[in-house]
């Protein structure tokens, strides 16, 4: 019998597979056949040495084996930096208040205009490895701190580089709706004018974006104007998502749903409308407790109502350099737990599984199952619940991005 030199065999794992969805924290003792990226085979290793002699095996020696982790909402490619609003914030102003101010967004935007591509890169990639080093495999980046077409593709540039520099599947999303740029005045009619005649078409033919994304917020954008940007941007056969009812109920969630977004995010403000708007399409609650807690909000998501409908939870960190500043999923999972009540198999199923759809990515990532991407993380844990538990720690023993290990 030949030797099966091109396929590698990840031995003696206490596997969590994702397949059993947010209810199940069962691990099956199994071993992963992988060729070319792809899961080929799960059974008993004896088995696959039976199917495939020679293979090269990679020892997991009894650790736990998840899919790698996917964070599905951040704003990781950006310049400078916006520590100061701390002492604001701690002052007892607003976000709304400093956003009004010119901070927030807006002191993003003129330090992100005045960057390269390649100084956005720089800037991004220890945010990056940092979420690398906690299992990471798959990541979602929007711009949105350009606001003008240039700083936009360069920012979606930026992200697409990021996969290229490192082993990791980057998705793109242009948050063509995220604030008023300055130069208009105040004007938000003829911003979302210039954004659905002009920007949205361009960012379709750049090719550099996978989804729209915008912020219905009161010091943002109305429920009308973001029905116009979704309106072109699914015209150009750009999936949707949403910045929804953060820190106000502007009924985001039911729009999202009347698009059949991928996903609504943050949810705070959401009423029971409008979890049965998302019920009913499928629509992916991305719960962000990471923003929740920099902001100190007192007003949760409402995860029992979302829990009882039945609409899928994901946990993302909202990297970003003024709400959320956080560059741990470990730590977004923790919140999640602590501040939110999930339990340990929604949190893992939150930055698996339910992450993947949230960004329509399930048919090949997420959980571990034949066909899909080999993407793993293998963890120094005993039990699944340590990887929410603990603040702190860096418990990635390895991470497997389609089948290749870190060095």
């Amino acid at each position: 019998m030949r030797a099966d030199r091109a396929t590698r065999l990840i031995a003696n794992g206490r596997v969590w597979t994702g397949t059993a969805g947010p209810a199940s924290l069962e691990l099956e003792s199994m071993a992963i056949a992988e060729q070319g990226g792809h899961i080929v085979a799960l059974a008993a290793l004896d088995e696959l040495r039976r199917r495939h002699p020679g293979a090269e095996e990679l020892d997991a020696e009894g650790r736990l084996v998840t899919p790698g982790f996917i964070d599905c909402h951040t704003h990781i490619v950006h310049s400078g930096n916006r520590a100061a609003e701390i002492e604001r914030r701690l002052a007892g102003e607003s976000y709304a208040s400093i956003a009004r101010a010119g901070g927030g967004i807006l002191s993003t935007v003129r330090a992100t205009r005045a960057a390269s591509t390649q100084e956005l890169i720089d800037s991004a990639l220890p945010r990056v490895d940092a979420l690398l080093a906690e299992g990471v495999t798959t990541l979602e980046v929007k711009s949105g701190y350009g606001l003008e077409l240039p700083a936009e593709l360069r920012m979606l540039q930026a992200a697409r580089d990021l996969g290229k520099l490192r082993r990791l599947t980057v998705v793109t999303t242009y948050l063509g709706a995220h604030a008023l740029p300055p130069e208009c005045a105040g004007d938000t009619d003829a911003y979302i004018e210039q954004l659905c005649r002009e920007l949205i078409p361009a960012v379709a033919v750049s090719r550099l974006a996978d989804a729209f994304d915008a912020y219905c917020e009161s010091f943002a954008f109305s429920s009308a104007q973001v029905a116009r940007a979704f309106e072109a941007a699914c015209a150009h056969q750009l999936p949707v998502k949403l910045h929804a009812d953060q820190l106000s109920n502007m009924h985001g969630a039911a729009l999202a749903a009347r698009y059949e977004a991928l996903s609504a995010d943050h949810l705070e403000y959401t009423d029971d409308a409008g979890v049965a708007a998302l019920a009913a399409v499928g629509t992916v609650a991305v719960l962000l407790p990471g923003a929740f807690h920099f902001l100190r909000e007192r007003q949760r998501p409402p995860v029992e109502a979302l829990r009882r409908a039945g609409v899928p939870m994901a946990v993302a960190t909202d990297c970003n350099p003024g709400t959320s500043p956080m560059s741990s999923i470990l730590t977004a999972m923790n919140f999640a737990a602590l501040d939110f009540g999930l339990g340990t198999a929604e949190c893992l199923a939150g930055v698996t599984a339910v992450a993947a759809r949230a960004l329509g990515l399930l048919p090949v990532l997420g959980t571990i199952e034949v066909g899909k991407w080999c993407d793993l993380a293998i963890w120094n844990v005993g039990e699944p619940a340590e990887l929410v538990h603990g603040l702190g720690a860096r418990p990635l023993h390895r991470r497997l991005w389609h089948g290749r290990p870190d060095p």
